[in-house]
């Protein structure tokens, strides 16, 4: 009989969607999770229909470092210098973390406004094929490919993985990145917060009930953070 996990990296494999919940002792969040290059304009209206938070795509830090994708807080960094308000605004006090994960944000230059479910679509799934393309080809010819293709700011927020995934860092980033590596697709998921119609969270126990109705599998974050130790991937 296969176990959780096992179901999610076939479910992963054929272009579904699983549900991940992170820690209780963390965001306490669940999130529909798709790997990214399986993404489709009815994947973006699922998302938020019945997710309802930010639609975010990760990537693994080798397309990171491919790519040469900064971290927003790096950026803002930068401006600081122009912007004193910028140091201000450092995100030195997430009450869940001690880093955010968010890069920049980018459309694909064949969008119109870049919000529409065919836009974020085509972004998402344009960035997947690329990302799929690192480690086979010249860094620097992606990264040109990557600003021919790409225009930020955009619609679709990037969310840079940790350099060694679930070593220091366990949010969502990290274990929906290392699920697309365990399930052997590109190393890019695409995630979304389910939000209850309280205004908060969705209840794990209400991720739980969705996930049982529509056939989806759910994931707690320990599940993944075990068989990853146990793989013993980097």
């Amino acid at each position: 009989m296969k176990s959780e996990l096992e179901k999610a990296i076939h479910d992963i494999r054929e272009g579904k969607m699983v549900l991940i919940y992170d820690f209780d002792d963390r965001e306490r969040e669940t999130d529909l999770v798709l790997a990214s290059e399986f993404m489709t304009p009815e994947g973006i209206r699922e998302m938020r229909k019945a997710g309802g938070g930010l639609i975010c795509t990760t990537a693994h830090n080798d397309i990171v470092s491919a790519l040469d994708l900064p971290f927003l807080a790096e950026v803002f960094a930068c401006a600081a210098k122009d912007h004193a308000v910028m140091d201000l605004l450092s995100p030195n006090d997430i009450p869940y973390d001690t880093k955010s994960a968010f890069s920049i944000t980018i459309n694909h230059r064949h969008t119109f406004t870049g919000v529409t479910d065919r836009d974020r679509s085509l972004t998402i799934s344009e960035f997947a094929k690329l990302a799929k393309r690192v480690g086979k080809e010249d860094p620097k010819a992606l990264r040109e490919e990557f600003g021919k293709s790409f225009r930020a700011p955009g619609h679709v927020h990037l969310l840079n993985s940790s350099r060694e995934l679930l070593s220091k860092r366990f949010g969502h980033t990290e274990l929906s990145t290392a699920l697309m590596v365990m399930a052997g697709v590109t190393p890019s998921a695409t995630l979304c917060e389910m939000m209850g119609d309280d205004g908060n969270a969705l209840s794990k126990e209400d991720a739980r009930n969705y996930a049982k109705t529509h056939g989806l599998v759910f994931l707690g974050g320990k599940e993944i953070v075990d068989a990853w130790k146990k793989r013993g991937t980097p």
